[in-house]
């Protein structure tokens, strides 16, 4: 199905597409960065998520709805990738000598908690009901990220709610 977009729904994409390649970039160095075996695994498996957000939000601004599929069990998301990880991978935010895993998920964790409100906004100024759906599966599983950090920075001693 074609969409027609609005001047504003497709300022709202491109910024989303920016946010998207940015979480790649972040969580990709990141990976590379943690000292933790599991939070490397981590952080590659969303960058991999973030990649296919990004992927969809592409279609999106080509006037295609990609097909939502399955849900976030360890892999799932919205479209196939079809761009390299590399494209996206530069020089981190922080100083790999210094930042510590704490550092990284705080940072991730900040991260996922902006990009999922960025989301709710734009879900709001969409027209068609079908790009609604495609934006609301890309922020559930933006929102499944922002848990599984939060879990693993609980479970690790980094995090205690009050």
């Amino acid at each position: 199905m074609n969409i027609n977009l609005t001047a504003k729904e497709r300022t709202l994409l491109e910024d989303q597409k920016s946010h998207e390649e940015i979480c790649i970039q972040k969580y990709s160095n990141y990976a590379n960065m943690a000292s933790d075996a599991q939070l490397k695994e981590m952080f590659k498996n969303h960058a991999n998520i973030e990649q296919q957000h990004l992927n969809s939000i592409n279609q999106l601004l080509s006037g295609q709805v990609p097909s939502v599929g399955g849900t976030q069990s360890g892999g799932g998301g919205v479209s196939q990738p079809n761009q390299s990880l590399t494209n996206y991978q530069s020089q981190g935010s922080f100083n790999a000598n210094q930042a510590s895993d704490k550092d990284l998920c705080t940072d991730m964790l900040m991260t996922e908690k902006y990009v999922s409100g960025t989301y709710d906004t734009a879900i709001f100024e969409f027209k068609d009901p079908q790009v609604r759906d495609v934006l609301n599966h890309i922020q559930k599983e933006e929102q499944k990220h922002g848990e599984a950090i939060f879990k693993y920075m609980e479970s690790k001693g980094m995090y205690t709610p009050q």
